[in-house]
């Protein structure tokens, strides 16, 4: 299993790529319509999520700014689960199980916002990798001599 070791910054790069776009879709979405979404929503805060989810998705995807992004956007995903799906669940079974395949009853079909918050807070602490624009620029930065390795 050692051998697969030098594979995983460049798997994780690829599924901070893969994730930033997603999310960056799901952003489009909200606020701008695309992909058959629902653009000019006359809540505040979906268009604030939406706005957070475009612009943080594309810093995610690119490695721009990643730590930050990530931390913003998986405390907005933390907001989304508690204010979206558990407040207006109307079981207390419902309120506490997040998995989508139930019924209402059942569950608060919050799994996404879950998973989210939890991709990007490991984002927040694994930083951006190496194949990333953070990485890019720490290497202009950083001094010839040292052997510094940009995460």
């Amino acid at each position: 299993m050692n051998a697969l070791n030098r594979y995983v910054d460049p798997v994780y790069c690829i599924l901070r790529l893969i994730i930033g776009l997603m999310l960056a879709c799901h952003g489009a979405q909200l606020v701008l319509g695309m992909f058959g979404g629902m653009p000019g929503s006359d809540k505040i805060l979906t268009q604030v999520g939406g706005w957070i989810q475009l612009i943080g998705g594309f810093f995610i995807a690119f490695g721009l700014l990643t730590r930050l992004a990530a931390f913003i956007c998986s405390g907005m995903f933390a907001v989304a689960y508690f204010m979206m799906h558990v407040a207006p669940a109307s079981t207390p079974t419902a309120k506490f199980f997040p998995i989508a395949s139930a019924g209402p009853q059942f569950s608060n079909h919050g799994e996404l916002a879950v998973f989210y918050c939890w991709v990007f807070f490991f984002m927040f602490f694994y930083g951006p990798g190496l194949w990333s624009i953070d990485s890019l620029i720490g290497r202009r930065a950083a001094p010839a001599n040292t052997a510094t390795v940009a995460r």
